[in-house]
């Protein structure tokens, strides 16, 4: 280098030690000035710019608009371009007018006029690209300016100095140089326009993350906006901003699955090719022998998605790992330069600076590192949700019965969220080894080969660890079993509760849950107990290792003096060893439980799914609609078939009717029409859209509307006509919303004709080519079924023309038809017109004989009530006799009105004839304004965030869960463990001032043992708390899920019937989780966080008692954050729980209905609703992880305020201060940035996660039903012995506030008797049953049954002694005989004579099992 400065005006030298440290005025040499400070940002951009240029090709933006900010950038880009060669050109004079400059002075003009030129361009491509703020240009012109403020200040010295300018023309040069780069590096931090077309000029409310400024994007500084107004008001849905396109579901999804279809396509090559011979006939014996092919990897999907944000994260992490060792080199320097008092002062202060820089880049480096990875951890989770919903959508039936619906939850909530978990801790895994070997090599420079005692001890531990990580992992495994058991358990306990209230089954159900939990408690408690080993273990291995370190540093040999640098720079060593140490059981904990997820997610995307080319659907023989030839069937690969040799032949619009005794596969035929079962032989052709009416109605919580129009475009006329036919007209004055009136889950709030009359009603507005009905005239009454089949399904009904398979009990019907199709056990026995089929003698003969009897009763009914058809249908209409639970009162009040006009039209003579209807209808119309409408169509309660502070009463619910005594112990260890930690290092900073005799130091054993103590004693304080905590944990755990389970299980029936299920289970699984494992770790390392952070405090004003004087500013700064953090992330947590439910709850309704979506062919509709709820989510998680960030770099602002401060406070006072107290002082604050943080960050992680227990204790909390049992007040033994029901005066309401339903009833019903009991609708014919079993209390009167009063008795005694059939079947998964008698109080003979008398006998017998038969949830394994 001295070569290029030459021998002239310059000198030759590059660097002089004694112009530019040793002085008390430091400078640098002119030679490193021209030549390498020069050149510094040309180097970074250069260096920089293949990465830049390979970034902006493949992100395109838009195209920017030249604006004068753009040119005037690109002038100043010219300028200091031609500024350059004019230096140059200068130096060529000289050249040629005799005078030799330096090579220097050719080189470095010619190297910044080409980079300048290069940054100019740059300017222009950016602008091309819709790049509006460069991050790399910004700190190419921020070099440009630090590097020139040397010779800046340098060049003004030696003129007054030398008292003339040496130089004028370069004098001159580098000033306009100088004020050029100043300008260019102003200007670059404004911003130019949006791109033109840019998404953020179409969005209403746009995330200002994509137009922030470089510097505003490095300290997270767009979020304050929205921090600012989180503390003025509680947010709202409305203010958080719309996603990124990037981070759209749809988006995110598509790329996981692309790389998930890669994977499966790369495990089954070898199988495909295997089965290539099979079809040109190669024996399946040969295809049996060939070897497994492996299995597609989720983890290899995942990480090929992900690989950029995974890179990106690393990198950032790399170079924040290597800005962390500079500090302790730096201390080491400050602890000489307090040693030695003739340095000069400015040394101090510089140090200072350089730590305080060096911390603020680490701050800024290591958020953009959190961000990164944060935020695709939100992809991951995002992904996993999206392609678990996908696969849900064509799993085959046999997989759904392995797979319940809770499982599926189970997958999407928990597993996906512990991907989201885990994904910070990645980088651990490279980042952890790196920091372990930098932090042993700059060791090894302080102590010797003594640093391999700590190596050792390090080395040792990791076996120990891993073998307690091992068996946290199998405990892991058995407890997400229980897990899914319970959520199971409680999923189906959720969709029967309405049987166990009516059959007093709860107690046997809650007995099955708490034995579950009980399970799952044990496990999670031997569980956290090895998390507190293992806590305890990296705990103490900082310290061991510095203990043993310093130790043998000492003992091995008398002259190693442990001096205050190689005491506390090994120290802050050790600390930055701490950190990664302290993470890995996090990271082993996290890898443990992502394992498992990982396997079950896996195994569930690799189950079978259904064949979309099952059913051909282009090409078919002339003029059929549907043909199957030699069709047989099964619902599983390993079930033996259903049906058998099937050979159909449908033409283009006949109506045909499948018939055939129960049982004997007509639903399975219409499902392998549909392609729902799995096809053994044969072929299927089904030519043109298909619309499916399932036997059981599928009815979404939408609107009536959404759920008739089922996402095709409203045609009013085709609508209006759907209603007409199916009777639903008269629906839509009754129901207190119209057609926008929500429909509960499941139809809750509709009768079982009304959910049957709208999924027909769905069917019908489909104007599909085919119409599959699944005998949907069995849930109306019969003449109803007239009315639909007249209207909608015979010859002269709406679908006329259309092709009709109508599976049906209905003999009435067959003679309409063109031809049927007679069934017994999955065979076709007869085929032909019905005038045909009865000159035969065969099963079609037999199959009328049974049902004739039941057909001409119902005949001769519809006859004798033809003349009322109109108001029969109302009744049909009003009815809710399928569902004995008339809880919304505004439907009850439209009843009561409609009552009323009905009474006063009958009154004045009118008759029941079409005016009289038309009148009704009109009356009513104005009755129910639409103002009333809006408010009460909604049946389920939107789910309210709560707001504000969480209340401390919620606090102080989970400290009395844990035990006062118990959390007031936890506090006082963690007060011990600090108070001892602080001890030992005030020893080791006495013992490192100890005084030096002939090179050696006394009591070094003494120091040593007293170390040790107090290190041990720490190391047993901090198991002891977390050995507590586990306790309290798990005892809080136990008394919060008791609480809210035994309070759900008696909340009212018209508590489940307006709250969807789905919110329910949330908190049975999210939130019950939270508090099982979330909710005890937080509290510790908020404990930790501010023992740690107090004592950094104190240790610091002890040694330098300057320090109290910037002590209260930064505590009111660090307040402003806390404060404006913590009210926005709170909130921001209360919406994220908020929007989390619909995902669930659409999830599950889906999975209910995936052959209704598949026939419709709405997959693609429902990914895209499900994308939308997930998407929804996103949008409240995204501010949340930005608010971290935002926190984290403004509070470690205030940690590297400490460290500048602390520092500068040790230079001034360095008089007075030892080499010792600094070391210490400056050492504490070097680890306070992280503990501040840490402080506030797990402060607001236990206010968002104390939310689970708020929401938990808010559904502890509902209005209960009466006593099960009163001891004081039990039934007589034996009672009801005769059955005497009397009602006295009787009335009842739905709620309070409401009218009454039943008024002043006084009846009498003796023993015996069988009683009908009959009314218009309205009349409360149901509400009377309801009375029976107390699902309504009286208002007043009382019910007595065998002269006891039954409002006097518990609910169970009442209950268990009567009996009621439901219309909806319900049988939860278990046994035969738990579903039969769950109290196990009969014998085996008295359950035979109950199969016998329902014909089910000869079945249960035909099974291996017998009473034993597992039933799958919902019995979808009996048929």
């Amino acid at each position: 280098m001295d070569r290029l400065c030459g021998s002239g005006e310059l000198g030759s030298k590059f660097w002089d030690s004694n112009l530019t440290v040793y002085t008390n005025t430091p400078d640098l040499t002119p030679c490193f000035q021209n030549s390498l400070l020069a050149w510094v940002p040309c180097i970074y951009l250069w260096a920089a710019l293949p990465c830049y240029l390979f970034y902006l090709r493949h992100h395109r933006l838009g195209y920017i608009v030249l604006s004068c900010l753009s040119r005037l950038k690109t002038a100043l880009g010219v300028l200091l371009w031609c500024i350059s060669w004019v230096d140059l050109f200068y130096s060529f004079h000289g050249l040629v007018h005799g005078s030799s400059p330096a090579p220097v002075f050719f080189i470095t003009p010619l190297l910044v006029g080409i980079t300048m030129l290069l940054a100019t361009l740059l300017i222009q491509y950016e602008r091309l690209r819709g790049v509006r703020s460069s991050g790399v240009l910004i700190i190419f012109w921020l070099l440009c300016v630090i590097c020139a403020i040397i010779p800046f200040r340098s060049k003004i010295l030696l003129a007054l100095a030398e008292g003339k300018i040496l130089d004028p023309f370069r004098f001159t040069t580098f000033y306009i140089y100088f004020a050029l780069v100043l300008c260019a590096f102003i200007l670059s931090c404004f911003q130019e326009k949006p791109p033109l077309f840019s998404p953020e000029n179409l969005d209403t409310n746009p995330c200002p993350e994509a137009s922030a400024g470089f510097f505003s994007r490095l300290s997270f500084w767009w979020f304050t906006k929205l921090a600012i107004l989180g503390y003025r008001r509680p947010l709202e849905d409305s203010d958080l901003w719309s996603l990124s396109e990037e981070d759209c579901s749809h988006k995110v999804v598509q790329r996981l699955l692309e790389a998930w279809q890669k994977q499966q396509t790369q495990a089954s090559g070898p199988q495909t090719a295997a089965l290539e011979p099979k079809i040109a006939g190669e024996d399946e014996v040969l295809l049996k022998a060939r070897p497994k092919t492996k299995k597609p990897s989720f983890l290899r999907a995942l990480v090929r998605t992900f690989t950029s944000s995974l890179l990106m994260g690393a990198c950032f992490k790399l170079i924040q790992d290597l800005l962390s060792f500079i500090n302790p080199q730096l201390l080491s320097i400050l602890i000489r330069f307090i040693s030695d008092p003739t340095a000069p002062t400015w040394w101090g202060f510089l140090l200072a600076g350089l730590m305080f820089v060096s911390s603020t880049m680490q701050t800024l480096i290591l958020h953009q590192h959190y961000h990164c990875i944060f935020v695709m951890a939100l992809r991951i989770r995002t992904a996993i949700i999206g392609v678990i919903y996908r696969k849900a959508l064509t799993i085959t039936n046999s997989v759904k019965r392995e797979y319940t619906v809770g499982e599926m939850v189970n997958l999407m909530s928990v597993d996906a969220q512990r991907f989201m978990d885990v994904s910070p801790f990645i980088n651990l895994l490279w980042s952890a080894p790196l920091q372990v070997i930098l932090a042993i090599y700059f060791l090894w420079q302080i102590l010797g080969p003594s640093a391999l005692a700590g190596v050792a001890v390090i080395v040792l531990l990791i076996p120990l660890n891993g073998a307690v990580s091992m068996k946290m992992k199998t405990y892991q495994v058995q407890q997400m079993k229980f897990k899914d058991s319970r959520i199971k358990l409680m999923s189906e306990i959720l969709n029967g509760i309405k049987v166990l209230k009516l059959y007093a089954w709860e107690p046997t159900f809650l007995e099955q849950v708490e034995g579950i939990r009980q399970s799952e408690l044990q496990l999670l408690r031997k569980g956290a107990y090895l998390q507190a080993i293992s806590t305890f273990i990296w705990v103490c291995t900082p310290f061991m290792v510095t203990l043993i370190t310093l130790g043998v540093y000492v003992c091995v040999d008398k002259n190693n003096v442990l001096d205050a640098e190689k005491a506390f720079v090994s120290l802050s060593l050790f600390n930055i060893l701490k950190i990664p140490l302290n993470l890995l059981p996090q990271l082993i904990s996290g890898m443990t439980q992502t394992s498992v997820s990982l396997k079950r997610i896996q195994d569930f995307l690799n189950q079978d799914e259904l064949d979309p080319q099952c059913v051909e659907r282009k090409t078919i023989s002339p003029g059929r609609a549907i043909t199957i030839h030699n069709g047989t069937f099964s619902w599983s690969k390993d079930l033996p078939p259903t049906l058998h040799s099937l050979n159909i032949q449908i033409p283009k619009g006949a109506l045909v009717a499948v018939v055939g005794p129960v049982g004997c596969g007509k639903s399975s035929l219409v499902s392998a029409l549909l392609g729902e079962m799995e096809k053994l032989e044969g072929a299927v052709s089904v030519k043109g859209s298909v619309a499916y009416v399932p036997q059981q109605a599928w009815i979404q919580n939408c609107t009536l509307q959404e759920n008739v129009l089922f996402g095709q475009p409203m045609n009013p006329k085709r609508y209006q006509q759907a209603l007409e036919t199916c009777a639903l007209l008269a629906d839509l004055d009754v129901l207190p919303g119209g057609d926008q009136t929500e429909i509960g889950e499941k139809g809750i709030n509709l009768s079982g004709g009304q959910r049957q009359r709208v999924s027909l009603a769905r069917a019908v507005y489909s104007d599909a080519n085919i119409f599959l009905l699944d005998d949907p005239l069995s849930a109306v009454d019969s003449h109803v079924a007239k009315h639909i089949f007249d209207q909608v399904i015979g010859p002269e009904g709406v679908l006329a023309g259309k092709t009709r398979v109508l599976v049906t009990h209905g003999i009435s019907f067959l003679p309409q038809t063109d031809f049927i199709i007679v069934l017994a056990d999955g065979q076709i026995t007869e085929m032909g017109h019905y005038s045909e089929l009865l000159q035969h003698d065969g099963s079609f003969a037999n199959f009328l004989r049974n049902y004739a009897p039941d057909e001409n009763q119902e005949a001769n009914e519809g006859v004798l009530q033809h003349a009322n058809e109109e108001v029969l249908l109302l009744e049909d209409t009003l009815s809710t006799h399928t569902d004995l639970t008339d809880t919304e009162p505004a439907i009850y009040e439209v009843r009561k009105q409609f009552m009323r006009e009905m009474s006063s039209l009958s009154s004045e003579g009118e008759g029941q004839n079409r005016p009289v209807l038309k009148r009704y209808t009109s009356s009513l119309e104005k009755e129910v304004p639409a103002t009333q409408t809006k408010e009460t169509g909604a049946l389920i309660k939107e789910e309210i965030a709560e707001t504000g502070n969480v209340k401390l009463s919620v606090y102080w619910d989970y400290a009395k869960s844990v035990g006062l005594c118990t959390t007031l112990f936890i506090c006082l260890l963690y007060a011990g463990q600090n108070a001892v930690a602080i001890g030992a290092n005030v020893w080791l900073s006495a013992w490192t001032n100890d005084v030096e005799e002939h090179g050696q130091q006394n009591n070094t054993s003494v120091r040593l043992g007293v170390y040790a103590t107090l290190g041990i004693l720490q190391g047993l304080l901090v198991m002891l708390s977390a050995f507590t905590m586990v306790v309290g944990a798990i005892q809080a755990a136990r008394l919060l899920h008791t609480a809210l389970l035994h309070n759900q299980i008696r909340a009212p029936q018209s508590f489940f019937d307006t709250t969807p299920s789905g919110r329910i289970l949330n908190r049975f699984s999210k939130d019950i989780y939270v508090i099982d494992e979330v909710l005890a770790p937080t509290i510790l390392m908020l404990f930790n966080s501010f023992y740690t952070s107090i004592s950094t405090i104190v240790v610091i004003v002890a040694s330098t008692p300057l320090f109290c004087v910037v002590v209260l500013p930064l505590a009111v700064f660090y307040g402003f954050v806390q404060r404006f953090y913590v009210a926005t992330s709170r909130q921001l947590k209360r919406l994220e729980s908020v929007s989390r439910s619909p995902i669930f709850s659409h999830f599950s309704e889906t999975v209910t209905g995936t052959s209704v979506i598949r026939a419709y062919g709405r997959v693609q509709d429902f990914k895209v609703l499900s994308d939308a709820k997930v998407d929804s989510n996103q949008k409240t998680t995204y501010p949340y992880i930005a608010s971290n960030r935002w926190l984290g770099v403004h509070v470690e602002f205030v940690g590297n305020c400490v460290v500048l401060f602390s520092a500068l406070f040790a230079v001034i006072g360095r008089n007075s201060l030892n080499p010792g107290l600094v070391g210490l002082s400056v050492s504490y604050a070097l680890q306070v940035t992280l503990s501040l943080n840490w402080m506030i960050r797990t402060l607001s992680d236990l206010e968002s996660n104390i939310i689970a227990v708020e929401r938990v204790k808010e559904y502890s909390k509902t209005e209960t039903e009466a006593p099960w049992v009163l001891e004081s007040n039990r039934a007589p033994e034996g009672w009801p012995r005769s059955g005497v029901v009397e009602f006295r005066n009787y009335s009842v309401r739905y709620r309070p506030g409401l009218e009454l339903v039943l008024k002043n009833l006084t009846l009498h019903v003796q023993g015996g008797e069988k009683v009908g009991i009959v009314g218009r609708t309205g009349a409360g014919k149901s509400s009377m049953t309801l009375c029976l079993f107390r699902i309504l209390e009286a208002a007043e009167g009382e019910i007595f049954i065998d002269g006891l009063n039954v409002a006097h008795i518990g609910l169970h005694d009442l209950r268990s002694q009567l009996t009621i059939i439901p219309q909806d079947p319900i049988l939860f998964s278990g046994t035969l005989r738990m579903n039969l008698d769950p109290f196990g109080r009969y014998s085996d003979e008295d359950i035979w004579r109950t199969l016998e008398l329902s014909h089910l006998s000869a079945f249960v017998s035909s099974q291996p099992t017998g009473l034993d038969f597992q039933c799958s949830e919902g019995g979808d394994n009996l048929r």
